[in-house]
């Protein structure tokens, strides 16, 4: 946000200014700390706050528990009983860093979604937006090698399922998979790779959300109007934003108190409530479980890996074109990727100039018919691929690539936006109103709720 006239640090004292010019730590904190945020935030923008605590909790408790794990095929599911029943406070160690993960996976929906709707993801924010979609991907990839580490028949299976969707890829799919299990099939290699990934993994993901902070730091912070600061005079910026401490930090951590409330609550009541029972049997690969589902946050790609079987007519026309090269099982690891893909293609496949949904009433209707399309892809996903259910996440999909392909960038054509607020601070009176300046005897504006 450095575009944004404000008050930077300055030392003062001898001491700081001797550290300030060798290593301006001090100054980086109280910048950051103290930059000027737009003061209309809404209670949508308190997700970073709990993802940033998910991250430090996932790696505080990984680390003391791979204190007491085995990263062997013989010896891992008993050194997770181990864990559970034998190390003091194992078992709610356990407990926090599984469901940790799941409350990670709900805050990076929802912090996606709202960019989604307000269009945080529009000029100047694209790096921004980019680098939230790499740190998505390698949560996915983290939380997937993470839920094998266990040893359990859904781990096991799970990972044969995913794993060999690399072996569907022309010409160098078996390569692929091979390197990636180590060996022909899931075993003590695969294992011990996945285990030492999933250790690195959360690292990569912090210095990633490092640049992230940076990236939207630089070009500013979105907000429920997408109008921009001024950036005229330090008045005008000063009227349009509040430093981030204390205003926003107090709001984020009431905000975070609340929900850990409720997710203690879980963990404390109802930890293994997403889970899956066949996860506490041992592995074996001579028994498979009766239906295999993966973790609940991968079950909306799980729905469209699925969707795109021999039946569907684009898969053989595809697969025609081709010349046999591009079959079924390829085709839905391609739709699985792509739906990422298309999602994080968002900047520019939106050509509305208006940045926010809330001026856009066409819009507004598409986004919510996304919203419920991708829970209904979370439920059809956990259904057994039989009767109508692979129907219903065909048109599923299909909405969800035709959202991102068709109406996005139609809708800037078509679409008429309603009138934008002109500033933040029009916008911030209009909704929050002004309060009586009792020292002066004028008005201020309130902080943002």
């Amino acid at each position: 946000m450095s575009g944004i006239p404000h008050d930077h640090y300055e030392p003062k004292t001898g001491a700081e200014k001797w550290l300030h010019s060798r290593l301006p730590i001090v100054g980086l904190l109280y910048n950051t700390i103290m930059i000027p945020t737009p003061k209309n935030l809404n209670w949508m923008w308190i997700w970073g706050i709990v993802l940033t605590f998910c991250l430090v909790l996932q790696i505080v408790t990984g680390i003391v528990l791979v204190m007491h794990y085995t990263p062997d095929t013989a010896l891992a599911f008993a050194s997770v009983e181990h864990i559970m029943r034998d190390v003091n406070g194992g078992h709610m160690l356990r407990y926090l860093h599984q469901n940790g993960a799941s409350l990670f996976f709900v805050a990076v929906y929802l912090h996606i979604f709202r960019g989604l709707f307000y269009g945080s993801y529009k000029e100047p924010r694209e790096i921004t937006w980019i680098i939230g979609m790499l740190i998505y991907i390698l949560m996915m990839a983290t939380a997937f090698m993470g839920y094998v580490l266990p040893w359990g028949q859904m781990s096991f299976w799970g990972a044969t399922v995913i794993t060999g969707l690399f072996g569907a890829i022309p010409f160098v799919g078996d390569s692929l998979q091979t390197w990636l299990l180590g060996g022909p099939a899931v075993d003590n290699a695969t294992l011990t790779r996945f285990f030492s990934l999933h250790y690195l993994l959360p690292f990569v993901i912090a210095a990633l959300v490092a640049v992230h902070i940076w990236a939207f730091h630089t070009t500013g912070n979105n907000n429920p109007t997408g109008v921009e600061v001024r950036r005229t005079s330090k008045a005008d910026a000063e009227k349009d934003t509040l430093p981030f401490w204390p205003y926003f930090v107090m709001k984020d951590l009431f905000a975070l108190a609340v929900i850990l409330l409720v997710f203690f609550a879980i963990v404390g009541f109802m930890p293994n409530y997403l889970g899956h029972p066949d996860n506490y049997i041992e592995a074996n690969p001579l028994v498979t479980p009766a239906h295999i589902v993966p973790e609940w946050y991968f079950l909306p790609f799980y729905a469209i890996l699925r969707a795109f079987d021999t039946e569907v007519w684009l898969v053989q026309i595809v697969h025609w074109l081709s010349f046999g090269i591009i079959d079924a099982k390829f085709f839905g690891v391609l739709a699985m990727f792509g739906a990422i893909v298309v999602m994080a293609l968002a900047p520019w496949l939106d050509t509305s100039s208006v940045r926010s949904g809330r001026y856009r009433p066409m819009f507004k209707i598409w986004f919510w018919l996304l919203c419920v399309d991708f829970m209904i892809l979370m439920w059809v996903g956990a259904m057994p691929a039989e009767g109508i259910y692979p129907y219903i996440a065909l048109a599923a999909s299909t909405y969800w690539f035709a959202y991102f392909l068709v109406i996005l960038p139609l809708l800037g054509v078509i679409e008429k936006p309603l009138p934008q607020a002109e500033t933040i601070e029009q916008d911030f009176i209009e909704h929050y109103g002004k309060a009586k300046d009792t020292a002066s005897g004028g008005t201020v504006a309130t902080p943002a709720e």
